[in-house]
């Protein structure tokens, strides 16, 4: 079966149950409540046990079954069957373009059932007003054709997009990191109960003051959603989406590198709330900030069967990843790579910082997480040569936010790299970050043949590459893999473990077992527990 077939986006709503992805979900969340109920178990019965494994006793919030069923479900799709009170009303045969040009702002739109096009060329597209709204009646659909580029665009403000069913807008020679709708990504939009699949590009771009909830984003060719502004966005909320088989164009394997694919892409965004998705099988990470992200709130989400990780937060600061279910992700990805574990949630020169001004700027805390049969779990990365002003910064052009106005990409540079504060605040680092009260499961016959430590599969880790590059960097040698594990304040601590976990710390390649990982001078679960096998 393709990745595609049986996607829920063809299927009624009834039928959910019977595809085969859905009943190994099923099985897995079978498998989580078990285990769940064994630590409740043992936490009645073993009063014997040593203080700190009683220490490691955990309970979670997190879904045992994915909370948001979009993609089908008609109950949440469909729109009112009669037009609002004051709505204009569209029929298929008008131009849904030229009747918006027609009305003042804060004008509701009412769409028809049937499919409604725009227009034979490329930019034709909707251009809202002010505070105008887009409602779809039951069986409504804005079809662009594949000619099409974009299908709600430009800079007017608290716009709402719902129950529509936006299909074939742009072309992949053309929507590089595009969006469809809300394409200018406006402040104030409220996208809500839609489908958007089958574009290029991104479903939806998100502005500042966005909301985008109870939407089916599946099958587009980059993204579900990207959040990105010239500048950057601020105060978004992405909740009880599903989020599922995007970027069917691949981007990665046709641009390696390009870091430009996913379910969802955040870059530069502050104050995002992440909440109650069901995430799954997109063709590359499921959830990605990029670059001077803060203040995320990541909690109650569903990740599954992406390609990828499950979560990348990279290059960015302060955030909270609580509650959240992974299960089977980077199955595809882990593989290609075993030299470097790929993990369920990857936290690559990421943590906290008192200096950006933000939720959760004293500590990152993965906490109250199920991993559940991932290639591996939470990984805690960062790259020695990379920093502002660095060849191998990866965000060109970019620089921290813990002193902007003094050290910038420009500022950062062979003259001044050793000085302070240059040598300190050139870097984004993985500090002050605490993973705690997770459970992490793993079965390697339930995750393949390959999953093995040999082939990176089953780690956790803390751990930095050996600096090398360029020739004038302060950070080579072990500088950051001393930095990473004794001095930034990275810590593991009251996790429950079940499977045959390695642990990957201080420098790529390093692997060690339960013991070594808990000794000095790694210090690391010192008050978890792990139950060997799998």
């Amino acid at each position: 079966m393709s990745r595609n077939e049986g996607s829920p986006i063809r299927r009624s709503r009834g039928q959910w149950w019977w595809n085969p992805r859905v009943l190994g979900l099923l099985g897995v969340g079978l498998l989580v409540a078990g285990y769940a109920a064994w630590l409740v178990a043992r936490a009645a019965h073993d009063e014997a046990a040593p203080a700190a494994e009683r220490s490691a006793q955990t309970s979670t919030s997190a879904p045992a079954e994915p909370p948001a069923r979009i993609c089908g479900n008609r109950a949440l799709l469909d729109g009112p069957a009669q037009p609002p009170k004051g709505a204009v009303r569209v029929g298929t045969s008008r131009s849904l373009t030229n009747v918006t040009t027609q009305y003042p702002p804060g004008t509701t739109f009412w769409l028809a059932p049937g499919v409604h096009r725009l227009g034979p060329h490329r930019f034709d597209q909707v251009k809202p007003k002010p505070g105008d709204s887009y409602i779809g009646a039951p069986g409504a659909v804005l079809d662009g054709q594949h000619k099409n580029l974009y299908a709600f665009a430009g800079d007017a403000s608290d716009v709402t997009v719902e129950h529509l069913t936006v299909r074939n807008f742009g072309a992949r020679a053309e929507n590089n990191n595009e969006g469809v709708v809300n394409h200018d990504a406006a402040t104030g939009w409220k996208v809500e109960n839609n489908t958007v699949h089958g574009n290029a590009g991104a479903g939806v771009m998100v502005g500042s003051n966005n909301v985008v909830r109870n939407n089916c984003l599946a099958d587009n060719g980059q993204y579900g959603f990207s959040a990105y502004h010239t500048g950057s966005v601020r105060h978004i909320t992405i909740e009880h989406n599903e989020i599922s088989g995007n970027n069917t164009d691949d981007w990665e394997r046709r641009r390696p590198g390009c870091g430009c694919t996913g379910g969802g892409k955040f870059w530069m965004t502050l104050d995002a709330h992440v909440l109650d998705n069901w995430v799954h099988d997109n063709h590359g990470a499921g959830l990605w900030a990029d670059t001077n992200n803060a203040g995320f709130l990541i909690k109650g989400n569903y990740l599954s069967g992406n390609d990828a990780e499950g979560v990348i937060y990279e290059a960015s600061y302060n955030a909270a990843v609580k509650d959240n279910t992974f299960v089977r992700n980077a199955l595809v990805k882990g593989p290609e790579n075993p030299g470097f574990p790929t993990g369920a949630l990857y936290l690559s020169e990421s943590g906290s910082d008192e200096r950006v001004r933000s939720r959760y700027s004293k500590v990152l805390e993965v906490t109250g997480n199920v991993f559940t049969d991932n290639w591996s779990g939470v990984i805690l990365w960062e790259n020695s040569d990379r920093f502002a002003g660095s060849p191998a910064n990866t965000s060109t052009g970019a620089g921290t936010l813990v002193n902007p106005e003094k050290v910038t990409a420009r500022t950062c540079n062979r003259r001044n790299i050793d000085e302070k504060p240059y040598i300190d605040d050139c870097r984004w680092k993985t500090q002050n970050v605490r993973v705690a009260h997770n459970v992490f499961n793993l079965r390697p016959t339930s995750v393949g043949a390959k999953c093995t430590a040999s082939h990176g599969c089953g780690y956790n880790g803390i751990f930095a590459n050996w600096g090398t590059y360029p020739s004038w960097s302060p950070y080579k040698g072990s500088a950051i893999q001393d930095r990473i594990v004794a001095r930034q304040h990275n810590k593991f601590a009251h996790n429950v473990y079940a499977g045959p976990w390695t642990f990957m710390v201080k420098g790529q390649g390093l692997k060690v077992n339960w013991a070594t990982w808990q000794s000095a001078p790694y210090g690391q679960d010192t008050n978890s527990v792990i139950k060997m096998g799998g």
